[in-house]
Protein backbone atom coordinates (compact mmCIF):
# COMPACT_ATOMS: atom_id res chain seq x y z
CA UNK A 1 0.00 0.00 0.00
CA UNK A 2 0.84 3.76 -0.79
CA UNK A 3 0.80 5.67 2.06
CA UNK A 4 0.84 9.98 1.22
CA UNK A 5 2.09 12.49 4.50
CA UNK A 6 1.04 15.64 3.29
CA UNK A 7 4.41 17.82 2.47
CA UNK A 8 6.59 14.99 2.85
CA UNK A 9 6.47 12.46 0.31
CA UNK A 10 5.41 8.99 0.03
CA UNK A 11 5.95 5.59 1.96
CA UNK A 12 4.99 1.83 0.76
CA UNK A 13 3.96 -0.01 3.71
CA UNK A 14 2.51 -3.87 3.76
CA UNK A 15 -1.02 -3.95 4.72
CA UNK A 16 0.25 -6.21 7.73
CA UNK A 17 0.88 -2.95 9.49
CA UNK A 18 -2.98 -1.95 9.26
CA UNK A 19 -3.99 -3.60 12.83
CA UNK A 20 -1.15 -0.72 14.04
CA UNK A 21 -2.54 2.14 12.14
CA UNK A 22 -6.11 1.63 12.70
CA UNK A 23 -5.36 1.78 16.54
CA UNK A 24 -3.93 4.88 16.15
CA UNK A 25 -6.67 6.30 14.10
CA UNK A 26 -9.02 5.28 16.39
CA UNK A 27 -7.66 7.27 19.03
CA UNK A 28 -6.69 10.22 16.97
CA UNK A 29 -10.57 10.02 16.05
CA UNK A 30 -11.86 9.69 20.20
CA UNK A 31 -9.09 12.73 20.24
CA UNK A 32 -10.70 14.54 18.12
CA UNK A 33 -14.28 13.87 19.46
CA UNK A 34 -13.93 14.44 22.59
CA UNK A 35 -11.75 18.16 21.48
CA UNK A 36 -8.56 16.70 23.13
CA UNK A 37 -6.25 19.08 21.49
CA UNK A 38 -2.90 17.79 22.96
CA UNK A 39 -4.04 13.96 22.37
CA UNK A 40 -4.61 14.67 18.71
CA UNK A 41 -1.07 16.10 18.76
CA UNK A 42 0.61 13.17 20.38
CA UNK A 43 -1.71 10.97 18.42
CA UNK A 44 -1.05 12.32 15.10
CA UNK A 45 2.82 12.41 15.47
CA UNK A 46 2.87 8.56 17.12
CA UNK A 47 0.65 7.92 13.61
CA UNK A 48 2.79 9.97 11.67
CA UNK A 49 6.25 8.22 13.11
CA UNK A 50 4.60 4.62 12.91
CA UNK A 51 4.25 5.12 9.52
CA UNK A 52 7.86 6.20 8.72
CA UNK A 53 8.99 3.90 10.74
CA UNK A 54 6.97 0.57 9.24
CA UNK A 55 7.52 1.70 5.53
CA UNK A 56 9.96 2.18 3.01
CA UNK A 57 9.78 5.63 1.68
CA UNK A 58 9.39 5.75 -1.94
CA UNK A 59 12.11 7.93 -4.58
CA UNK A 60 11.01 11.55 -4.60
CA UNK A 61 11.04 11.56 -8.25
CA UNK A 62 8.46 8.84 -8.02
CA UNK A 63 4.39 9.80 -8.19
CA UNK A 64 2.24 6.34 -7.68
CA UNK A 65 -1.32 6.55 -6.60
CA UNK A 66 -1.94 7.14 -2.64
CA UNK A 67 -4.01 4.67 -1.46
CA UNK A 68 -4.20 6.71 1.97
CA UNK A 69 -3.27 10.70 2.40
CA UNK A 70 -2.46 11.64 5.68
CA UNK A 71 -2.16 14.92 7.06
CA UNK A 72 1.21 16.68 7.73
CA UNK A 73 2.60 16.82 11.16
CA UNK A 74 1.83 20.44 11.78
CA UNK A 75 -1.77 20.20 10.67
CA UNK A 76 -4.37 21.44 13.23
CA UNK A 77 -7.39 19.55 14.68
CA UNK A 78 -9.92 21.44 12.52
CA UNK A 79 -7.90 21.09 9.19
CA UNK A 80 -7.79 17.43 10.21
CA UNK A 81 -11.73 16.86 10.95
CA UNK A 82 -12.22 18.04 7.08
CA UNK A 83 -10.29 15.29 6.28
CA UNK A 84 -12.00 12.55 8.12
CA UNK A 85 -14.93 10.45 7.08
CA UNK A 86 -16.71 8.46 9.48
CA UNK A 87 -14.14 5.84 8.63
CA UNK A 88 -11.03 7.63 9.75
CA UNK A 89 -8.03 8.62 8.28
CA UNK A 90 -7.25 4.36 7.52
CA UNK A 91 -10.29 2.87 6.00
CA UNK A 92 -10.84 -0.46 8.03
Amino acid sequence: MIVRIMGEGQVELDDSHFTELNTLDDDLLAEMESGDADGFRRTLTALLDAVRRLGTPLPDDSLEPSELILPSPDATLEEVREMLSDDGLIPS
